[in-house]
């Protein structure tokens, strides 16, 4: 039987759950009874989500189903149980020598959370976490078992689900060949060189991620290169020179957590993440807010956002400028657009990011901007909705999978989804 618990806080600790039961099951069949049985249930991941995205009157973590990772080196895929960690998950591809495309920040984080939301890494060709899947599993709420493969109708609303279409209780990802990276980080980066190179800069290598906060000059660029592809960067980057010593992205903070750098190859998942598996992620008591726009707006956004600087700084950690690849994904904030990422981290002052966040909203509404899933904002379903093409085929989608609204909750209601 499955263990039951209360869910507690999200691991920055801005966010308490108001769930009263959370389950453990150890089994599918568990979840299906659990999801059957439920009036309101969602699935809770790791915990990385800065909202109420994945609240509910009952909660069930997926962390003591089987992991059950296989890799089918003939398909050039993985797939696995919906409790798994990238951390865990990069293990077993390493010892099979094989790869994924990308990965975000933290190693720490479940893939079944991170694809729901879109969650992505960095790179002018590489496409958010979603992408990669090639097939799913997920409880319905009528308890059934639904399974879907690309390419077949729907697949691509189904992916990036943000939890309201069922519980996802298993993945098929594609991988590639193991490949190593090394990442090196320059820093003292001009504002004209990256308005008059900005292309450049964020195509001089695999995956590249600009940190500023938004002062006289851009703090850092980290710079991630495949050892399989030429090396783009030769020297200093356009005025930025590098770092000698290795370097924590919030400035002042010990680097220990942090994946090696000073151009040291090492394995994909050793490099492409900021952080290490083994330390906690990341400033951990902080709030995170993110907002993708499309490509030809970015050099127009950087001057908007430079000019609410003095508001901004006072409560910022750091601000990361990525770039992410289009995709397909009918929910993902990345569909049909090459994207530009802004994303914010900010000092654990709730007040004070809620005020500064309806500047920066405001701010970007002639841009575009569709906030990440996972992290906080302000813009409810009638703002978002019109960013979204397909966003009535996914309302469409929730309700006939989820005709009496088990997985959906009020925060799904106010920011996706509205009065479909």
């Amino acid at each position: 039987m499955a263990e039951i618990g209360t869910p507690g806080r999200n691991w920055a600790g801005n966010y308490t759950y108001r769930a009263q039961k959370l389950h453990r099951p150890r089994t599918i069949e568990e979840v299906q009874e659990i999801v059957a049985q439920a009036d309101r249930v969602h699935v809770l991941g790791s915990r990385h989500s800065f909202n109420d995205i994945a609240d509910s009157q009952e909660l069930i973590s997926l962390e003591d189903l089987p992991a059950d990772i296989i890799v089918d080196h003939q398909a050039h895929t993985v797939s696995l149980g919906g409790g798994v960690r990238y951390g865990e998950l990069a293990r077993t591809l390493n010892d099979e020598g094989v790869a994924l495309h990308n990965l975000a920040s933290l190693p720490h984080i479940s893939v079944a959370g991170a694809v729901s939301t879109a969650t992505h890494g960095s790179g002018v060709t590489c496409g958010n976490l979603a992408t990669a899947v090639a097939g799913l599993e997920m409880v319905t709420s009528s308890g059934e078992i639904l399974k879907a493969s690309r390419g077949e109708p729907d697949f691509d609303g189904l992916v990036v689900g943000l939890g309201v279409l069922g519980a996802v209780t298993r993945i098929t990802l594609d991988v590639q060949p193991a490949y190593k990276v090394q990442q090196r980080v320059f820093e003292g980066l001009s504002w004209k060189a990256l308005y008059d190179h900005f292309d450049e800069i964020t195509s001089c290598g695999y995956s590249v991620s600009i940190l500023t906060r938004w002062g006289q000059a851009i703090d850092q660029v980290w710079v991630k290169s495949r050892m399989d592809e030429p090396d783009r960067v030769e020297g200093d980057l356009f005025g930025a020179v590098a770092a000698t010593v290795e370097r924590h992205p919030i400035i002042g903070l010990d680097p220990t957590s942090c994946t090696s750098q000073l151009g040291r190859p090492g394995l994909w998942s050793d490099r492409l993440p900021h952080f290490r598996m083994g330390f906690t992620p990341s400033n951990g008591e902080e709030i995170q807010s993110e907002y993708l726009l499309p490509r030809r707006h970015a050099l127009q956004a950087i001057e908007v956002l430079r000019g609410l600087g003095d508001k901004v700084q006072p409560i910022l950690q750091v601000c990361e400028i990525r770039r992410v690849a289009s995709d397909r994904l009918w929910m993902s904030m990345n569909y049909e657009e090459d994207s530009v990422a802004f994303h914010f981290t900010w000092k654990l002052e709730p007040g004070a990011v809620k005020e500064v966040l309806t500047l920066i909203e405001d701010a970007l509404i002639p841009f575009e901007a569709r906030p990440h899933w996972g992290k906080v904002f302000h813009a409810d379903a009638a703002v978002i909705a019109p960013l979204y093409p397909r966003h009535s085929d996914f309302a469409r989608l929730v309700e006939r999978l989820d005709p009496r609204g088990a997985f959906r909750n009020a925060w799904l209601k106010a920011h996706v989804l509205g009065d479909k």
